[in-house]
């Protein structure tokens, strides 16, 4: 097996997933970029070179998350860091009187049971690694702070995914596994729109940092520009 540092992000054949993933393989990780389009995930992994494969993994599906564990665990030992990114923001036309479940369930089963889900099936391979990490992706618009009626499933959700961190960090702690979340800022992605006022270089800047140089001890802990704020 490769002595390699091993990586997983999720939703990394575009935006802020791919830069992380391009900064993770110029650090010397083995990337697997983890997305549900099978063309743009190709595409993406050929592009950042061969430190980087395609993984193909759906976050909303269970049976892709496991059959994307299975398939990771058929080429490698372990796994050394987990970023979980992917993410969809659906509420253009909507606010907290308007938004239906319909929608709720669709972003939560994305954004925030995914994560979970992913994390879940990938432990027994973060569990081999020494000091692996988790790295959530969250948003301003999950701290408490930072609800807008006007994002209503977008902002629940990532309020959620802070959550999930905390429990992470509570069950995993002991066992040598270290969980973050953090926020990227608003950046020029699809999500984020051209507009944004923020580069997927800085975008990607903290959860690189948090998978390579972040103390442990931060475990637990919400990140924006390598600085812990409040949920």
């Amino acid at each position: 097996m490769s002595n390699d540092r091993i990586a997983l992000v999720t939703g990394a054949n575009k935006g802020i997933g791919r830069q992380i993933a391009k900064e993770l393989c110029a650090r010397g990780f083995k990337v697997q970029i983890g997305a549900r389009k099978t063309e743009a995930g190709k595409k993406a992994a050929e592009e950042l070179g061969s430190s980087a494969s395609f993984l193909a993994l759906d976050v909303s599906d269970d049976a892709s998350i496991s059959e994307a564990a299975r398939q990771v665990s058929k080429n490698t030992d372990r796994l050394d860091v987990l970023i979980n990114n992917a993410g969809i923001y659906p509420d253009e036309g909507l606010n907290i009187l308007t938004v239906p479940r319909e929608r709720l369930i669709e972003t939560f089963q994305t954004n925030a049971f995914g994560a979970l889900r992913v994390t879940q099936a990938f432990l027994p391979l973060l569990e081999k690694s020494d000091g692996a990490r988790i790295i959530n992706v969250s948003s301003g618009y999950g701290e408490l702070g930072g609800l807008s009626a006007q994002v209503p499933s977008y902002c629940l959700s990532k309020l959620a995914v802070n959550g999930i961190t905390i429990m992470l960090d509570q069950i995993l702690r002991p066992k040598g596994i270290s969980v973050y979340v953090m926020c990227p800022g608003w950046v020029r992605t699809d999500m984020g729109g051209a507009g944004a006022s923020r580069s997927v270089e800085q975008g990607a800047d903290t959860a690189v940092w948090l998978a390579t140089e972040a103390s442990c001890e931060l475990s637990g802990k919400f990140f924006r520009d390598r600085k812990v704020i409040h949920w």
